[in-house]
């Protein structure tokens, strides 16, 4: 029989590689309170999926672990808003449905326990529409383009659909019926739009927790749009080693993309699965190294006993055996990709 969890064990699961949580006392008491409370993560099908969303996988399993039902909202007019082509929506929504099970399982999720809800299924209803337009009159220009301009791709004339995003962000809390939202910390201002306007209608604020964001691997952000930065979750080895070797990795300084994936993604598998994590290097140069915890590995390496190469070599080699799963429906997988992600889009295409 499985031992019944504390509300103090429960959220130091909960709290496990976050950076904050709004209303940690209101989460207490909702563990205490309710048996199956409710949370969920929204990704708009916008750029390819990459290793940085391992974070939130993590997040998944964590709340599942904690006695959490999880949804994962695949927002296709999300993606739409934030300037995916309206004609590529289905295709991307698509790769989204296939490739985000297979990621949340290769980290040894059950998505059987999971919920994959499609946004345009429910966002378009007369009622959430009318509450989205309602919530409007309540937001002001400058606030929504407050709230977006850490996740929508605004620029310097922005479109209309930018701002209509985080309000429907907010709205999807309610119609999700849902009792917190995670996400990254870039989500933090279209969250506190969410608590701050939400009772203005009637509606409960929500719990809102954020993990922090991996760097890129080369400059500050993992993004989608810089291949350089990220690792794609169809990079096959020889693509995954190059990237490695290429990233920004100074000598002693631990601030840097490949060390933030070792502390939050890597070394938290390892440790979740009883393994350590095997550094390879000749005897030359000292042999192999064996870590149990990140700690340890940030201590060698500021220390200038680990050097930054053996380090890139051993985590793309990690890498490349988390997406083993995934690359077993590559076939598949890139069938969709190539409609999802044309290497040259027409004018009709690009509106």
């Amino acid at each position: 029989m499985v031992k019944e969890l504390s509300v103090e064990e429960k959220l130091t699961i909960i709290q496990r590689n976050t950076q904050e949580i709004i209303g940690v006392e209101d989460l207490r008491k909702l563990l205490d309170g309710k048996k199956k409370p409710v949370a969920y993560l929204g990704t708009a099908i916008t750029g390819k999926p990459h290793v940085g969303y391992f974070m939130w996988g993590l997040k998944v399993a964590d709340l599942l672990k904690a006695g959490f039902q999880v949804k994962i909202l695949l927002a296709d007019l999300h993606g739409a808003l934030d300037n995916t082509p309206w004609t590529l929506l289905e295709h991307k929504y698509d790769y989204y449905e296939t490739i985000i099970p297979l990621m949340i399982q290769a980290m040894g999720v059950d998505t059987n326990e999971l919920e994959f809800v499609k946004g345009s299924e429910f966002q378009l209803k007369p009622e959430y529409m009318f509450d989205v337009l309602q919530l409007s009159s309540y937001v002001s220009v400058h606030d929504a383009h407050k709230a977006a301009s850490e996740v929508v791709k605004l620029g310097d004339n922005p479109r209309l659909s930018g701002l209509i995003y985080p309000l429907m962000q907010a709205m999807d809390e309610q119609y999700l019926g849902v009792d917190l939202q995670f996400g990254g910390t870039d989500q933090r201002k279209i969250m506190v739009l969410a608590r701050e306007n939400l009772p203005k209608l009637g509606y409960k604020e929500r719990i809102e927790l954020m993990f922090p964001l991996i760097p890129g691997l080369i400059g500050k952000k993992m993004s989608a749009s810089n291949e350089k930065s990220k690792i794609d979750l169809m990079d096959d080895e020889k693509t995954v080693l190059e990237k490695l070797k290429g990233a920004e990795c100074e000598e002693g300084n631990p601030e840097n993309g490949v060390m933030a994936f070792c502390k939050f993604i890597l070394l938290v598998i390892k440790g979740d699965k009883n393994e350590k994590f095997l550094i390879e290097r000749p005897q030359k140069f000292g042999g192999n190294l064996v870590y149990s915890n990140y700690e340890e590995l940030e201590k060698d390496f500021v220390a200038k006993k680990l050097h930054p190469l053996d380090l890139k070599n051993a985590v793309a080699k990690e890498i490349s055996k988390i997406l083993i799963p995934i690359h077993k429906s590559k076939a598949k997988l890139e069938k969709i990709r190539k409609l999802a992600y044309p290497e040259k889009l027409d004018e009709k295409t690009k509106l």
